[in-house]
């Protein structure tokens, strides 16, 4: 019994696991990060140079192509502030009031994340279409959404919506209302309290669903193929001119513009990055408040 008593044997680790089964989980880890992202990363711009610097550069150059860069550009430009309005006006609606219909704007919030994105598309060709609801009253006004740019900038909205909103309304839900309040009782406007109070407590969720909505926009595949008709130099964004590029065996065209969206994803997490080391310590406050 004494001997049990004082075993110099050390305890086990919090968790319960094994030195063993965590080296195991982190090598796991680390080959799933080789194999999947890291990999594939790669190969995109060795295949995007195999063919010279030369090559990849008229390819981004082509005229084609350059049309699939402004409008994805044009369309991010477009979307996004419409839904970092959104999605600041929807966050303060839910975490600062209560009202009837709060779980339904809830849900028709998350709705994007469950609806697949070819559907959403569908759903604007059955409206907007030549044959849909409001198609024949559109033509004869000429207007044109469906195989235009409204079109495309309507199906990525759709698909991008929740991510401003759903980085800001956990932060408002907790920060409460308290501030805001205060600066009310002080006398400061509506529009005041905003920028002074709630803005500065938001800013870096607000940053960060920016981040996420732009990088999403100009990625956006399933909806935007949809509704754009793939029109090659007028309604072909980035990701679908890759398609059209690879469906015609331009396999270096085809690479070099898909490093262009992976340089564009790497910038936004560059950016993220930067953020967090340099300002580390407010954005927890913040998260903290």
């Amino acid at each position: 019994m004494p001997s049990e008593l004082h075993s110099s044997k050390p305890p086990p680790p919090a968790t319960g696991e094994s030195a063993a089964l965590r080296v195991t989980l982190i090598v796991v880890a680390l080959a799933f990060f080789a194999c999947f992202l890291l990999l594939p990363l790669i190969l995109v711009f060795v295949e995007a140079l195999r063919a010279g610097l030369s090559r990849y550069v008229a390819a981004i150059a082509n005229p084609d192509s350059r049309a699939a860069i402004s409008l994805t550009l044009l369309v991010a430009a477009i979307v996004v502030p419409a839904n970092t309005v959104f999605g600041i006006a929807a966050a303060w609606a839910i975490a600062k009031f209560d009202f009837k219909g709060k779980s339904f704007l809830i849900t028709l919030i998350d709705l994007p994340f469950s609806v697949s994105p070819v559907i959403a598309g569908l759903v604007y060709v059955l409206l907007f279409g030549a044959r849909g609801y409001f198609g024949p009253w559109l033509d004869a006004h000429n207007i044109q959404i469906i195989f235009a740019l409204p079109g495309i900038v309507l199906a990525t909205t759709f698909v991008t919506f929740p991510f401003v909103a759903r980085e800001l309304i956990p932060l408002m839900q907790e920060q409460g209302s308290g501030d805001e309040e205060a600066a009310l009782s002080l006398g400061a406007s509506g529009f005041k309290t905003f920028v002074l109070v709630t803005l500065p407590n938001i800013k870096w969720a607000l940053l960060y669903g920016v981040l996420l909505c732009n990088a999403r926009a100009m990625g956006e595949f399933g909806a935007v193929a949809v509704v754009s008709g793939r029109i090659r130099g007028l309604t072909s964004t980035m990701p679908l001119h890759v398609e059209i590029l690879y469906n015609e065996y331009a396999y270096t065209a085809a690479f070099a513009m898909a490093s262009l969206l992976a340089l564009l994803a790497l910038l936004t997490l560059a950016i993220k990055t930067t953020l967090e080391w340099r300002y580390g310590d407010q954005i927890a406050a913040t998260n903290g408040h």
